[in-house]
């Protein structure tokens, strides 16, 4: 048992923090409190080779192993969660060509997707469908030799910038259950009846976009289907969405851990009543809580990790490690608030960003509930077992 990072991933971490420290950190809360996009931030973590992680080595990505994966999207929610987001769901979608595209698609775009040349997102909230994707409503019809496509997807991170956009739709209406029928449909920029309508105004997640986008007929080439099997969408969101919430997880234990933080600094510097607030028992009560509660965050998102690079499903060990540490974020931000006092609650303290940001976590790639549901089946199936 090993609970040390490799060195080579600790090499990488320290690259990270560096990274982090010297181009968001110094620009977060202007950027973020402007609502001003991050373009420059963008352009380094392409140098840097990020928008790669989970391109295979063989299309000029990184093919990094899930543990770094982990440790990329903890590095930089640090520093701001938004900027982790842009990175998240591009991530995502790259993984989901890698794992099921078709040679041809493959080629078309991992390349540059890896080099960031092309940025992608993934379209599969509705208005009217979230947790439950076996009730979206967007249709993809075959006419031809190509599919048109009609519905609306909502919350979508990097909808402005992806080329292309992964669309979960139902190419079958009448499948029985409805997941037989639903295909993922590979939509490019600028296709016609593809537009961007509008920007979803956010308590937090500042920094990345996250917008309603709308299909009218929609026509695509039959060669967008992805994998180029009809009838798989569902199951290649949902094997995606098992890295997802390893990166949800992540981004969550980033902002716990910020959140300690600087707690742990005020608490040094912060004087009342002629002593140090750190030598108040009630203020060394609510550091010691965080930190425990930040440790077992980081060790199940490692192990969740650390499983996945082990070539296991990891839907119980995923499904852990987003809940636990979401709501670990959820806790460290509320109480770090609690130990700046009035300041925590001012704009100009990170702290008050960190807050806004963090219940997002317990909602993102499947709300928490949705996380011990999968878990108990998992263990009521004999599929996984603890202890």
């Amino acid at each position: 048992m090993d609970f040390e990072l490799s060195d080579e991933q600790r090499m990488y971490r320290d690259v990270l923090r560096d990274f982090v420290d010297r181009e968001i950190r110094p620009v977060a809360q202007e950027w973020e409190a402007s609502g001003r996009y991050p373009t420059e931030i963008v352009e380094k973590m392409r140098a840097l080779g990020l928008f790669g992680l989970t391109v295979p080595e063989e299309y000029g990505g990184l093919g990094a192993d899930m543990v770094s994966f982990a440790l990329t999207f903890e590095e930089i929610a640090k520093g701001w969660m938004g900027i982790a987001g842009i990175l998240g769901s591009h991530s995502l979608s790259c993984w989901l060509l890698a794992r099921h595209g078709t040679p041809e698609q493959k080629v078309k775009y991992l390349p540059d997707l890896a080099s960031g040349k092309r940025r992608t997102g993934i379209a599969l909230t509705e208005p009217d469908a979230g947790t439950d994707l076996q009730g979206i409503g967007t249709t993809a019809v075959r006419d031809g030799s190509d599919y048109v496509i009609n519905g609306r997807k909502t919350w979508i991170t990097n909808a402005r910038h992806a080329d292309p956009l992964p669309v979960l739709c139902k190419t079958d209406i009448s499948a029985t259950p409805a997941h037989r029928g639903m295909s993922v449909l590979l939509v490019e920029a600028g296709t016609p009846g593809f537009t961007v309508e509008r920007d979803l105004p956010k308590l937090g997640y500042k920094g990345t976009e996250s917008c309603e986008v709308l299909f009218e007929n929609v026509r695509v080439p039959a060669t967008q289907l992805l994998g180029g099997v009809e009838g798989r969408g569902m199951q290649q969101v949902l094997s995606g969405l098992e890295t997802g919430r390893i990166n949800v997880a992540a981004r969550a234990l980033g902002i716990a851990q910020a959140a300690y933080d600087e707690a742990l600094r005020y608490a040094g510097e912060r004087r009342a009543f002629g002593q140090l607030i750190g030598e108040f028992q009630a203020i060394q009560l609510k550091i010691a809580e965080m930190a425990a509660q930040v440790q077992a965050a980081r060790l199940l998102v490692y192990w969740a990790a650390s499983r996945s690079d082990g070539g296991h499903r990891v839907d119980m060990e995923a499904g852990m490690a987003k809940a636990f540490a979401s709501e670990a974020a959820v806790f460290c931000a509320l109480n770090s608030m609690q130990v700046h006092g009035g300041y925590g609650y001012s704009k100009e303290f990170i702290v008050e960003r960190l807050y806004r940001d963090a219940p997002l976590m317990m909602i993102g790639e499947g709300t928490n509930d949705i996380q011990r549901v999968v878990i108990a089946r998992a263990l009521l199936a004999g599929k996984a077992s603890i202890g």
